[in-house]
């Protein structure tokens, strides 16, 4: 996960970190001011702090010779350590109430650590989730400092952010002679030299701490990231300074016993991303207007953006679509120096959803201080993977539009745009709901496409732990009870196959949850799946 190049960082530099923050717990056993002493004072301990760590990691099988391992997750499993340790770790953290009780006298015997590898030195911490960012900063450094980060969070719509963002700042650094931009986000992480599809909408903190080092190293002067809930709360963005940062909105998602128990969670792990940014904008049209402007006092400078209200600092009006592209106009105006502009802005992507996520994108450049040139011309040429994308049959007389949608709002927001631009069109949908997780989106998403859709096909998305049909059959009854008509079809190619089958001139078809994402979530892992994208192409 983490190798790093060129500056040395030691076992000291590790517990010096930790030690400032007050988070250490033990070192082999012993209490952490003995332990701290001895690691100045005592030969041995001296000997074993001035060995240099050449990278970290929480993945076992990442694990090389010197490398730091750090126990974290609810499914750890001490044969993760045994093997750590096997594969030439030198010193592993792990938080305090997940050790082994040791002592002086006893940690000689303990089966996972000195018995077996004496060489390897243990770093109990009082919070591991605490101690990741710390350690991750600690080898890396601040790269946060030398690549401008934004940070984009919102219950729907950060994808799009972030890819707009990229478009953006990447005809700027066209005009300019830069790198191309970073970006960390559930769709992709590129980092100048990882290129890689993502599997997360935020990356664990080492992870994230790594992209920032690589794009530092690659010269890239921009990394805009997704940031989630999760992301959050469990300190995934730890210690990470944004340059620029943009809170799209907030939902009803992720309600469930093994991400947010209630709203007020949810919302409080949201309103953190202020205390991150330098700089940040929020939405004047998301609900919990209050706590938000509570919460933006964390940050030193705050603007807004609105489709509806004038007094935004950033505001998008004559909202209208014209051949699949959507066009409005956009007033800037009052932002710490910057200059003040109107201008019509034509986007090549559908939906009126995406003017939510372009004015948050112009809010964030706008704070950064890129010209409104590259703006508009960056917006012009956005695409988002998988986000709203329109596909049509050879003969042009059938429609599919392809997104990521998979909350109550963003389904809302689909139908809404649908309903404006392909008026008097039938919409058929084919969607699932994820397995283990936000159980609350059966009933949304069922009751939406209820409403709205003239039939849906429901099938499998990330069923994990569960049983596909059981999500489907609980799925369709909230269909049914809002009116809809569907049926279940548990493979998602078959089902996708079958409602192109019985679309016509006079219907859309609106599939729902994966756009461009290959790989599918069932209980043991990720499996290797078709696209959406991929299996609209091949049969419409």
């Amino acid at each position: 996960m983490g190798e790093l190049m060129n500056n040395k960082v030691t076992i000291q530099d590790i517990v010096d970190a930790l030690g400032m923050e007050n988070l250490i717990a033990a070192i082999d056993g012993d209490t952490p001011c003995n332990a701290i002493m001895a690691m100045y004072t005592d030969p041995k301990g001296k000997d074993a702090a001035a060995r240099e760590i050449k990278g970290i990691t929480y993945n076992s099988k990442e694990v090389a010779q010197d490398y730091l391992f750090v126990c974290k997750g609810a499914n750890f499993k001490e044969s993760y350590l045994e093997e750590a340790m096997e594969r030439g770790a030198i010193c592993y953290v792990r938080e305090a109430s997940d050790a082994p009780d040791a002592s002086p006298d006893t940690c000689d015997t303990n089966e996972t650590s000195a018995h077996v590898f004496p060489e390897c030195i243990e770093i109990d911490v009082r919070d591991i989730r605490k101690a990741m960012p710390v350690i991750a900063k600690a080898y890396y450094g601040k790269a946060d400092e030398a690549v401008k980060i934004v940070g984009i969070t919102g219950t729907k719509g950060k994808s799009s952010t972030v890819y707009f963002m990229r478009s953006i700042l990447d005809e700027y650094m066209n005009a300019t002679g830069g790198e191309k931009t970073a970006v960390c986000s559930g769709i992709e992480n590129y980092d100048g030299v990882i290129n890689e599809e993502s599997h997360l909408t935020t990356p664990e903190v080492m992870e994230i701490y790594k992209h920032m080092d690589n794009a530092m190293r690659s010269g890239i002067k921009y990394m805009s990231i997704e940031v989630s809930s999760q992301a959050l709360k469990y300190e995934r963005v730890g210690g990470i300074s944004f340059a620029a940062g943009a809170l799209l909105n907030i939902g009803s998602d992720h309600i469930s016993p093994i991400e947010h128990p209630d709203i007020e969670d949810y919302l409080n792990s949201k309103l953190k991303i202020f205390a991150h940014c330098r700089k940040a904008c929020y939405s004047l049209e998301s609900e919990h207007q209050a706590e938000i402007k509570s919460a933006s006092v964390d940050c030193p400078y705050v603007i807004t953006f609105s489709c509806k209200d004038e007094k935004a600092n950033v505001y998008a009006y004559n909202i209208r679509s014209e051949d699949g592209h959507v066009i409005f106009d956009v007033r800037v105006r009052d932002i710490e120096g910057y200059e003040d502009f109107e201008e019509t802005i034509k986007m090549r992507v559908f939906g009126r959803v995406n003017v939510d996520n372009a004015i948050a994108a112009i809010a964030l450049s706008a704070l950064l201080g890129i010209p409104k040139e590259h703006i508009v011309s960056g917006l012009s040429k956005a695409r988002v993977p998988g986000r709203m994308e329109v596909f049509k049959s050879s003969d042009g007389k059938r429609t599919v539009i392809v997104d990521y949608a998979h909350n109550k709002l963003s389904f809302d927001r689909f139908f809404e745009s649908a309903e404006t631009e392909f008026p008097g069109k039938k919409i058929i949908s084919v969607f699932g709901s994820a397995g283990g997780k936000a159980i609350n989106r059966r009933a949304e998403l069922g009751e939406s496409a209820g409403l709205h859709a003239s039939y849906s096909i429901i099938t499998e998305d990330d069923s994990g732990p569960e049983d596909v049909e059981d999500i489907c059959r609980e799925i369709a009854e909230h269909v049914k009870e809002a009116g809809g008509k569907c049926e279940i079809v548990p493979d998602r190619v078959d089902a996708i196959k079958k409602a192109i089958d019985i679309m016509d001139e006079d219907s859309i078809l609106f599939v729902a949850g994966r756009g461009t994402d290959s790989g599918m979530k069932r209980d043991g892992g990720i499996v290797e799946y078709p696209a959406d994208s991929d299996i609209v192409e091949e049969y419409l």
